[in-house]
């Protein structure tokens, strides 16, 4: 039986359909599995052994409906669930199983802040997509397969990282998920262990001036390494510290334990640190308590819509401190 899986963004959001994809190709008889995704996210899983073939999306969609019409699918599986992907499952004219997004949802809780979410993880909905093929969750949490070259040789790290160092993902798409300058300065200073700070080269300026901190201890690998690379520093550190991003889920796949800072979005979504059954204690979350207007958006916001950005300016940095060192020492 042939499928094709889709998801065309984002790297978080593509880990967070691992499981599924594990799970389909493992538990239907005979099931040759295909995944679409945009060409820019081909990195997230061109090393998954569970898809047996890549289509990737380049704003090419006549194009690349006409190529997939000649594989024949007998199931799309939708789970992005959007204008273009709709478009792609119609004219396959195949069987559909799509994702349920839980819009409507999301809007009360962001907007109205009224929260009638089910509670139900994004990974187990996405595998729920597959119950009509008898597919279960196999609980072993996320996948992320890093390439043999892409791995990072400890000796190629600074000296003082070479034995351990915490991994503290600074980065994320959107201001209101990321704490100000001067509070991850704060942090990293109370953290009196080796820090490797990690990013894009799009955070680089912000992590020059927070490795100012102390230049020896905290190391700026931001925009130095690819995704497989950075990944790796995250599977190799002893404790991993994030922004809401695809690296956190990263973490998690490889059973790192996880300190995730909140700010605009929420676990409230269904979207906190996710693991296999048991090891669903290798992460605790940080939010300022009692603020009416957080979560306010689903993916974060340019700007604080309130003006005050309490959600990540209050942010109870000894808190964080105490719960890393804690995990260090254990």
């Amino acid at each position: 039986m042939k499928f094709l899986v889709i998801r065309f963004s984002s790297i978080g959001d593509i880990v967070l359909t691992t499981p599924a994809i594990r799970c389909l190709k493992q538990q239907v008889a005979n099931a040759e599995v295909h995944f679409l995704t945009k060409e820019n996210f081909k990195t997230v899983t061109e090393g998954n052994p569970y898809i047996d073939k890549f289509y990737y999306f380049k704003n090419n969609l006549n194009a690349l409906i006409r190529e997939l019409k000649l594989e024949q699918y007998d199931y799309v599986i939708d789970l992005h669930d959007n204008f273009r992907t709709k478009r792609i499952a119609w004219a396959l004219n195949a069987k559909l199983l799509t994702y349920q997004k839980e819009r409507f949802e999301k809007f009360l809780l962001t907007n109205l802040h009224i929260n009638k979410m089910s509670g139900r993880h994004i990974v187990d909905r996405c595998i729920d997509t597959l119950a009509s093929l008898g597919v279960v969750n196999d609980g072993l949490g996320m996948d992320y397969f890093i390439p043999s070259d892409c791995e990072i040789k400890m000796e190629d790290l600074p000296v003082p990282h070479m034995v351990g160092y915490v991994a503290f993902v600074i980065g994320a798409s959107y201001y209101t998920k990321k704490l100000p300058i001067h509070k991850l300065q704060a942090l990293c200073e109370k953290l009196v262990y080796p820090i490797i700070l990690v990013g894009g080269k799009e955070d680089f300026k912000e992590a020059e001036a927070i490795a100012s901190v102390d230049p020896i201890r905290i190391y700026n690998a931001c925009g130095k390494f690819n995704l497989h690379e950075s990944a790796d520093l995250v599977r190799k550190s002893k404790l991993v510290i994030s922004h809401d991003t695809g690296l956190q889920y990263i973490a998690c796949a490889f059973n790192k334990p996880v300190l995730a800072i909140w700010g605009g979005t929420s676990p409230l979504l269904d979207v906190e640190p996710y693991y296999a059954l048991g090891n669903k204690d290798r992460y605790h979350n940080f939010l300022v308590e009692g603020l009416s207007c957080q979560p306010c958006s689903n993916f974060g916001t340019k700007t604080c819509p309130k003006k005050h950005f309490k959600c990540m300016e209050n942010q109870d940095i000894t808190a964080i401190t105490i719960a890393a060192n804690s995990w260090l020492k254990a």
